[in-house]
Order: structure tokens, then C-alpha cells, then sequence
């Protein structure tokens, strides 16, 4: 305890001081609150002041807050989105960023380590970019629908890839055991629509602002039953996570616009006010910045894996912008679809608790992912900005 005690002070006092710096730079450019949420963990960690430290209780509420992060992202899938030519070409953009990843990744490695460093370059932060996007107001428009199809395809993808090539089983086997968990989740989506219309709604309407909190307890029921589920069939507990966030969408499907918002907001309270915070701060503290400045060559790595990323994952992003988007928003999309994190930071702790990947090689492509996340969408959404007033896009692009 004596470890823990300064460590559940500093990262509640990050959390609260990250939005002010947020805010306080937003004056003169937009930066995205989890840049520095990541800048500050790796500054209170053992690397730099070592106000922080690692904990077996804090890395629980990290992995909660990593659950919730993929939670959120299930509950904004708009599934009218992958209809048509937006969801063909966010689909093929990403399986041409998995040939293209795994291609790298032997460039760098072999064997498994290959594969897992193409899942980890094939991946796009949609629940990093989607409270970026939120504030923005850019998600009801075709450019924030097709990051957002980008985003979904980038994390969805990585997972069913995770679940297939690095549960510790052979791929055949690991098939049939998603499968399994597909049926699971097919049954419950099937109960979800059963709900009599109008059953569920009423009775969260009747406990918004009551001490039941109905919408919440719901919530934590899916997201535990789901990333029990998916533990117990040994895939990753991210697949649950963001399965159950579709679920709870569905279930919310009818629910009036009023009553959605109250429960979207209590949601997004426990998420992002609590959970995800602690997820992106935790994973600056551990990260290993003595690791990475101790071998020059190490060092030199991270901005090739930058390059890799918006290559292997940024370009390929494009083929979904909307049609007739201009030179800059095209670049912008690339940017954007090129921003991973959370998918690289659990494809490489994976990897390392397989022995499959060195420390060495995480600590190089989460050095890569935190960058993209700190650079990709500032220079993104910098581009964009100057352009979503002039030269909106049309609705029926994405048709």
C-alpha cells in the first residue's frame, strides 16, 4: 500500500489537470485531452519522477477503463454506415492494411512476431478518436461517418484478428471458438430486439434520476457478461467489450431522442470522467521511456513505426473518404485512420506475455502508437478545420 496510496492521488489529479492544459491550449490549437493524459502518466512515472508506479490494483482499473474505451466505441457503430459504398470501401481499406502490415512485419520480424506487429499497424483508436470527433461536432457528417466506419473496421478487425491468430490455439481451432462466441453474442443481439418496445425504456426513464440507476447496472451486467465470456473462450476481453456496446445500442434502439442522451451522458460520465482516464494516464506511467532512450537504434525505430502506420493503415483509410472530398480532407481521413493506441498497447502485451514480441519491440510500437495519437489527429483535424465551413461535404456521398 504504501506504493499505491501516492499513485491513487497523482492519476485522479492528472485527470482533472489534462482537460484544463486541454482547454487552456485550445486557445491557440486543438489538442485531444488523452495527449496529455499520456504525457503526464509517462511524467509522474518511474521513468521521469516516479510519483507514480506501477499496481496490480490500478492495472485493474486501467483494463476497466480499457473495456469501457471499446464499450463506447460498440454503442457509436451506426450500422447504416458499412451499407453501400462507405462499408465496402472502409472493409477492403482495412484487409489492404492487414496484407500490408503483416508484409512490414516481416520486414522487422518473423513468424508470429510478424503477424502480431501487422495486427498492431492495421488498427485504428476509434475510441480515441470519436470524443476528438464528438467535440468537433464532425460525427453527424460524411467525413466524421467515414472516420468513424474507418475507426469501427480498424478496431472490429484487429480483434476477430487478435482472437483467430493469437489466442494461443491453432487458427482452425480458434475459428470455431469465435464462432462460438458470434452465436453467443448473435442470441443475445436476437434478445435484444425480443424486448417488448417501449419495456426497457420505461423503466430506465422511471430511474435516470433515481439512486436505482437502472441504464447504468444494465450496462456493467452486458459489458461483464460479455467480457466474461469472451475470457472463458480465451479471446481477448476487448471483443467482448465492444460486442456489448452494440448490444446495449440495440436494446436502446427505440428509446426516445431525450432518454437516449440522459443515458448517453451518465454513460460517457462513468467512462470518460473515471474509467478512461486512469486507462490512458496508467499507460504513460508504465510506459518504458529508459527502455527506449537507453539503444539509440530503439529510439530511431519509433518514427519509422509513425510512417508505417499512416502508410500501411492511413492510406489505405482514404479509400472511404467521401466522394469528392478535397486533397486536404483526403490527408486528414489518412491521418486520422492512421491513430492507434489501445489495440497496439493489447496486441503487444499479447505478444509479450506469449514470447512472442521482446520488450523491446512493445515498447518501439507503443512508442509509435502514442505519437500517431499525439500528432495524427492534432495535424488531422488542424486540416480539416480549415475547410468543414468552406467546402462542407455532401450528404449523398455516402451513398
Amino acid at each position: 500500500m504504501d506504493d499505491l496510496e501516492p499513485t491513487l492521488l497523482v492519476i485522479p489529479l492528472l485527470a482533472v489537470l489534462a482537460p484544463l492544459l486541454a482547454r487552456g491550449v485550445g486557445r491557440w490549437m486543438r489538442v485531444p485531452v488523452v495527449v496529455f493524459e499520456l504525457v503526464l502518466g509517462i511524467l509522474v512515472g518511474p521513468a521521469v519522477l516516479g510519483w507514480a508506479v506501477p499496481s496490480e490494483f490500478i492495472d485493474t482499473l486501467s483494463e476497466f477503463g480499457l473495456a469501457m474505451l471499446f464499450f463506447v466505441a460498440g454503442t457509436e457503430i451506426e450500422f447504416g454506415s458499412f451499407r453501400g459504398r462507405l462499408g465496402r470501401r472502409a472493409s477492403l481499406g482495412w484487409l489492404i492494411s492487414l496484407a500490408a502490415g503483416i508484409a512490414a512485419g516481416f520486414v522487422l520480424a518473423s513468424g508470429e512476431a510478424a503477424i502480431v506487429i501487422g495486427v498492431a499497424l492495421c488498427s485504428t483508436a476509434l475510441g480515441t478518436l470519436l470524443p476528438i470527433l464528438r467535440d468537433a461536432g464532425e460525427l453527424p457528417t460524411p467525413f466524421g461517418k467515414a472516420v468513424a466506419a474507418i475507426g469501427a473496421v480498424g478496431e472490429f478487425g484487429p480483434l476477430i484478428a487478435i482472437s483467430i491468430f493469437l489466442g494461443g490455439r491453432e487458427p482452425g481451432l480458434s475459428t470455431v471458438v469465435l464462432a462460438l462466441f458470434a452465436g453467443f453474442a448473435a442470441l443475445a443481439i436476437w434478445l435484444a430486439f425480443k424486448v417488448p418496445r417501449g419495456a426497457m425504456h420505461a423503466f430506465v426513464s422511471s430511474t435516470l434520476h433515481t439512486s436505482g440507476q437502472f441504464a447504468i447496472r444494465v450496462v456493467f451486467v452486458i459489458l461483464a457478461a460479455l467480457v466474461a465470456l469472451s475470457i472463458v473462450l480465451d479471446l481477448d476481453l476487448l471483443l467482448g467489450a465492444f460486442t456489448a456496446g452494440i448490444i446495449w445500442r440495440l436494446l436502446m434502439r427505440d428509446a426516445s431522442e431525450p432518454d437516449r442522451e440522459a443515458v448517453e451522458s451518465k454513460i460517457e460520465g462513468v467512462a470518460f470522467g473515471f474509467l478512461v482516464p486512469i486507462f490512458f494516464i496508467y499507460t504513460g506511467v508504465t510506459f518504458d521511456l529508459e527502455a527506449l532512450l537507453e539503444e539509440p537504434a530503439t529510439f530511431l525505430l519509433v518514427p519509422v513505426v509513425l510512417v508505417a502506420l499512416l502508410v500501411v493503415r492511413g492510406l489505405p483509410s482514404t479509400l472511404a473518404a467521401p466522394e469528392g472530398s478535397a486533397r486536404r480532407d483526403r490527408l486528414s481521413i489518412a491521418l486520422l485512420g492512421a491513430t492507434g493506441l489501445p489495440i497496439i498497447v493489447a496486441v503487444t502485451q499479447i505478444g509479450v506475455d506469449e514470447d512472442i514480441l521482446t520488450t523491446s519491440h512493445q515498447t518501439v510500437l507503443v512508442a509509435g502508437g502514442m505519437l500517431s495519437v499525439l500528432l495524427f489527429p492534432l495535424i488531422g483535424m488542424a486540416l480539416r478545420g480549415e475547410r468543414v465551413k468552406a467546402t462542407p461535404a455532401r450528404e449523398d456521398d455516402m451513398a
